[in-house]
């Protein structure tokens, strides 16, 4: 009998993982280099950019925070903001929540500039547009994830995420929109479905996983 041969890109190519895994590392060049430019012409590193655009997400900061937000330790994150102090972009003010602790807040030019900060990212939205309605719908399905699970191996800063909100309801109802949301009580669909929210309250563990997996597996 004669012997099947697989076709040839079969037998000659990497997993789709790996590929997979090449293309976002090639994202992720993209994105430091887009990073590196746009701080150059503002005059900044990519990591005060980062500290001027997490503190107009989310208010005034303390250090620690800011840190583990974005996932630089806190030496670098307390020598950039030191800077950011000096070119009069960030103030330091007392922290009612910890006596010897501080906030850093945003100045009036700060906020200009973290204007400026928020809208880096635009060259990748508008290669986001090259795909389809669906395409789109499955590459953020994969988004959510893969996230997730970076997230809860200790791989990248915690993100507020609804799969991992104590709010997130998975697959209870029917149709397009299977999904609640118990904050705003209201259906989501996948598509909804947020890797940042300002409303976010982080589940418990075990809960955490038991709405994950029914995410995955509705019943």
């Amino acid at each position: 009998m004669a012997r099947k041969c697989l076709p040839f890109f079969d037998q000659h190519s990497e997993p789709l993982e790996q590929r997979i895994a090449t293309g976002l590392h090639k994202l992720g060049l993209a994105m430091k280099q887009q990073a590196w430019l746009r701080a150059n012409e503002d005059g900044l590193s990519p990591t005060q950019a980062q500290i001027l655009a997490a503190l107009a997400a989310g208010g005034a900061q303390t250090g620690t925070e800011l840190s583990r937000q974005l996932g630089v330790t806190l030496p670098t994150v307390s020598d950039s903001v030191r800077v950011l102090v000096e070119k009069a972009l960030v103030a330091k003010k007392p922290d009612p929540r910890h006596p010897r602790a501080s906030l850093i807040e945003l100045t009036a030019a700060g906020k200009r500039q973290a204007a400026r900060a928020e809208s880096w990212p635009e060259f990748l939205a508008t290669a986001v547009g090259s795909l389809s309605d669906v395409e789109q719908t499955a590459f953020h399905s994969g988004l959510v994830k893969m996230i997730r699970t970076l997230q809860e191996n200790g791989q990248i800063p915690t993100l507020k995420m609804c799969v991992t909100c104590k709010y997130f309801q998975p697959n209870v109802h029917g149709g397009s929109t299977p999904h609640h949301c118990g904050f705003v009580d209201a259906p989501m669909a996948n598509s909804h479905l947020r890797l940042e929210c300002d409303d976010h309250e982080e589940a418990a563990p075990q809960v955490r996983e038991a709405t994950w997996q029914q995410f995955l597996h509705p019943s």
